[in-house]
C-alpha cells in the first residue's frame, strides 16, 4: 500500500492498559486482525509488552499490549509484568484505557492512578457493551468514570465482537503525529517467529489446565530446525512443582499430547509449514520469584 499525496502519513504509539483480564489481547489482536497476543479467561495471560501493528495506506498504529497492571503481588514475575505495564506508559502518543462494561474494581482504580497527566491523550474504552443486558444503566455509568480523569474520549467498544473498533480507531489516528511509518507495511509484530510459537504453546497450557495449575508455568525454545518443507521445535515447560508437572502431562501422557496437538495446529498456520513439535515438562522450583531466571526467559526485556 502507499500513501495519498494529498494525505500526510501519520505513525505512532499506542499503549492498552488495564487490570487484568479485561480484554486488551483480544482487542489488539482484532484491531491488528491476526493473532498476535495470546488469550484465556484466565487474568494475567499476557506477560510481556507485546507490539502489534496496524498499517493502512496513510497510517501506523503499533499498538503495546501490556501485562493488566495489578497491585498486592510481590513476586519477581508479578514485579516484571508491572514493569513491562508500566514502562509501556511513557513515550507513547495516545494511552487506551479499558474497562469491563459495568465493572469498576480497585484494581481499574489503581490503573487510573497511574495513567499520564503529561498532556498524552488518555482514551476511555469500555469494553463489552455488548453483553449488557440494562442499557439504561450504561450511560450514567460512562458518565461517572467519565468524571474521574480528563479523558480525551469515551468509546464504548466490543473487542470480541468488533464493535466500534472503526471509531476506535479515527480516533487514535487523528491524535498520531505525522511521521514515516515505523515498520514494513507487511508487519504485524515486533516479536520473533521463537517467541510467538512459546507463546503459543503457554496458551494452550493455560487453557487446557484451567485452574488446576497457576501461572507458574513457562515455555521455552529448546530446538528450532528448519530442513525446508518442514519445521522441527523442541520446547520445554517449566513448573515449579513435582505435582504441577503430573498435571501437565497427564495420566498415560494424554493432557500433553491435547496440548501438542492444539499448539501445532496454530503454529504450523504461522509458520505457514508443517511442524514437527515435541514437548517435554521440567520442574524448576521457584523460577517465577527468581530474577536471574527470569531474564533467561525474556522478562527483563521490556
Amino acid at each position: 500500500m502507499s500513501g495519498d499525496a494529498e494525505t500526510p502519513r501519520r505513525c505512532g504509539m499506542v499503549a492498552i492498559v488495564g487490570r487484568p483480564n479485561v480484554g486488551k489481547s483480544t482487542l489488539m489482536n482484532h484491531l491488528v486482525g491476526q493473532k498476535i497476543s495470546i488469550t484465556s479467561r484466565k487474568p494475567q495471560t499476557t506477560r510481556h509488552r507485546i507490539h502489534g501493528i496496524l498499517s493502512r495506506d496513510n497510517h501506523q498504529i503499533i499498538f503495546a499490549d501490556t501485562p493488566g497492571i495489578h497491585a498486592g503481588q510481590d513476586k519477581a514475575i508479578n514485579r516484571y509484568m508491572n514493569q513491562a505495564a508500566g514502562s509501556a506508559l511513557s513515550g507513547v502518543d495516545v494511552v487506551c484505557f479499558m474497562v469491563d462494561a459495568l465493572k469498576w474494581t480497585e484494581a481499574d482504580e489503581h490503573v487510573l492512578s497511574r495513567l499520564p497527566t503529561d498532556g498524552t491523550p488518555v482514551l476511555l474504552l469500555i469494553n463489552k457493551v455488548d453483553s449488557v443486558a440494562d442499557r439504561d444503566a450504561l450511560l450514567p455509568h460512562i458518565d461517572a468514570l467519565a468524571a474521574r480523569f480528563d479523558f480525551a474520549e469515551v468509546i464504548p467498544v466490543s473487542a470480541l465482537r468488533e464493535q466500534n473498533l472503526d471509531v476506535l480507531e479515527k480516533a487514535l489516528v487523528a491524535r498520531l503525529p505525522e511521521s514515516d511509518f515505523w515498520y514494513d507495511e507487511d508487519q504485524l509484530t515486533d516479536r520473533s517467529l521463537r517467541f510467538m510459537v512459546a507463546e503459543i504453546i503457554r496458551e494452550k497450557v493455560v487453557r487446557q489446565l484451567g485452574q488446576e495449575v497457576p501461572h507458574q508455568v513457562a515455555v521455552e525454545i529448546e530446538l528450532w530446525k528448519d530442513r525446508g518443507d518442514i519445521v522441527d521445535i523442541a520446547a520445554k515447560i517449566l513448573v515449579e512443582r513435582d505435582g504441577q508437572k503430573r498435571i501437565l502431562i497427564g495420566k498415560g501422557g494424554d493432557r500433553i499430547k491435547k496440548i501438542g496437538t492444539a499448539a501445532r495446529h496454530d503454529i504450523e498456520e504461522l509458520v505457514g509449514s508443517r511442524v514437527m513439535l515435541e514437548l517435554w515438562v521440567k520442574v524448576k522450583s521457584g523460577w517465577s520469584d527468581d530474577d536471574r531466571a527470569l531474564r533467561s526467559l525474556g522478562y527483563g526485556d521490556v
